[in-house]
């Protein structure tokens, strides 16, 4: 279902919030046989997720760099970074990624993802979007892709959270829209995401509080547990969702006296190792999905996070803040591919790095299908915070990946190399991308889940197709 021009935040919650309801009153959701799964390539998956909108042309797909000149015409400007080179002769990315491009050889980078055209550009709605491979507004909660990932294969050790979430809150802007595909849906809360808000005090999230003894804790879970049972849940959703919610909790206690709760703990990394990660919330957090993989999550998400008009969001300074946001995500995403490898992990481990859509200077939406602009750019640049790409585009973008079985050194895609810098060959939609992951966990695309006596598929109505072109 394509989302109306008109749609806004308030009826965007209001139908995802029927459709959490509808979720609570459904049964244990059967999984319907699909065609014969793919041969696994890979057993975990770590999605960076670059929250606002990450501009292609200047990070992953450099194009003419224009530096800036007071009174520039704005509608020069494709690449406010230089081009530099990397460690694959083809392949060129953005400065301020340097240690990234020496990391290219091991990588897959797709430079034709195109956004879904989902009438009037929100990020949230873009964001449920890319996460579930669905457009909302949905009439049944869809779940997280790693909800799915985590329901259907397990987790990889009994003890850790199958699916865990680092570095996003949900008290700032449009929090309760992100909370939106944050869920597993009518999958069941113990495939939801574990919460990690701050990397650096993700040991408390596995311990009691302070000062509690382990035995006082026991007693106010065995209390909790009680209490779950008069919660909205347990009152009207269904017995399934009742004994969902009981799972969700014990898997949590469980953790807490587990020696996999050890791979919470950022102090027991040493000095060296994590002083290299240490460029803020972003890179601790690589650093403790790192850890957390090698202790058998299957599924992490670690974001920049999303709040309006921060981070990747850049309405304005687009130019500045990017050369600070590189710092941050430059030495961890190389220093995490390169730890995986030393370990031997990297094969196995499927690293996506990617964004809800891209950014222009002058085009809001996709050449074919522009929507009302959201900023106001001049015509002529006259100040610094002026120069940089603060439009909404969703004609093109970029996917990095690594492992998993993907190919090394390749590039998947072209874009044009003028505005607008529109996908030309080789374009890459969210169900296909989907399925190219779900393929190299060796889960078929077409696989679906029955739910209010209808199949719920893994990519839309079951129609993602593999791009099996990109593994080696």
């Amino acid at each position: 279902m394509i989302i109306r021009p008109s749609t806004n935040r308030r009826d965007f919650l209001a139908t995802m919030s029927a459709a959490s309801l509808a979720a609570m009153l459904s049964g244990d959701p059967r999984q319907i046989a699909a065609a014969e799964a793919p041969k696994a390539k890979a057993e975990a998956v770590i999605l960076l997720w670059m929250g606002g909108g990450m501009a292609h042309t200047e990070t992953f797909d450099p194009k003419l760099y224009t530096p800036f000149e007071k009174g520039m015409d704005a509608n020069r400007v494709l690449s406010t970074f230089p081009a530099i080179d990397t460690v694959v002769d083809n392949i060129k990315i953005s400065e301020g990624l340097e240690n990234i491009a020496q990391v290219m050889d091991r990588a897959t980078l797709i430079r034709s993802y195109t956004a879904g055209d989902l009438g009037f550009i929100l990020h949230s709605r873009h964001q449920y979007h890319w996460h579930t491979g669905y457009a909302p507004p949905q009439t049944v909660a869809a779940p997280h892709i790693g909800s799915v990932i985590a329901r259907t294969l397990g987790p990889r050790d009994p003890a850790m959270p199958a699916f865990i979430d680092i570095g996003q809150r949900f008290e700032l802007g449009e929090g309760e829209e992100l909370k939106a595909f944050h869920t597993a849906g009518f999958l069941g809360s113990e495939h939801g995401p574990f919460l990690i808000p701050m990397p650096d005090q993700a040991l408390a999230s596995v311990q009691p509080p302070p000062g509690m003894t382990m035995e006082r804790f026991q007693k106010r879970y065995e209390a909790m547990k009680k209490l779950s049972s008069s919660s909205p849940i347990a009152q009207n959703g269904s017995d399934f969702q009742r004994t969902s919610l009981e799972r969700s909790l014990d898997n949590a206690f469980r953790l807490l006296s587990s020696p996999a709760a050890k791979a919470f703990d950022l102090s027991l990394e040493p000095k060296e190792s994590y002083d290299r990660y240490n460029t803020g919330r972003f890179g601790l957090g690589c650093l403790l999905a790192r850890r957390l993989v090698e202790s058998g999550a299957r599924f992490i998400e670690v974001t920049t996070e999303y709040i309006p008009f921060l981070n990747w969001d850049t309405h304005d300074n687009g130019h500045t803040r990017l050369r600070e946001l590189k710092k941050q995500i430059d030495m961890p995403i190389a220093q995490l591919v390169r730890d995986l490898e030393e370990r031997g992990m990297l094969d196995k481990t499927l690293i996506v790095l990617a964004s809800e859509f891209s950014r222009d200077m002058m085009m809001e939406g996709r050449p074919e299908a522009t929507v009302r602009d959201q900023v106001q750019v001049p015509t002529k640049v006259q100040e610094l915070k002026e120069y940089g790409m603060h439009r909404h585009f969703t004609g093109a973008g970029s996917v990095l990946m690594f492992g998993g079985g993907l190919k090394k050194g390749h590039v998947h895609g072209i874009t044009a190399d003028e505005r607008p810098v529109d996908t030309i060959k080789d374009r890459v939609v969210i169900e296909d991308l989907h399925a190219t992951i779900y393929t190299a966990l060796g889960i078929s695309p077409k696989l679906a889940y029955e739910v209010e006596a209808r199949p719920f598929y893994v990519t839309r109505d079951g129609l993602g197709k593999s791009i099996d072109s990109l593994f080696a």
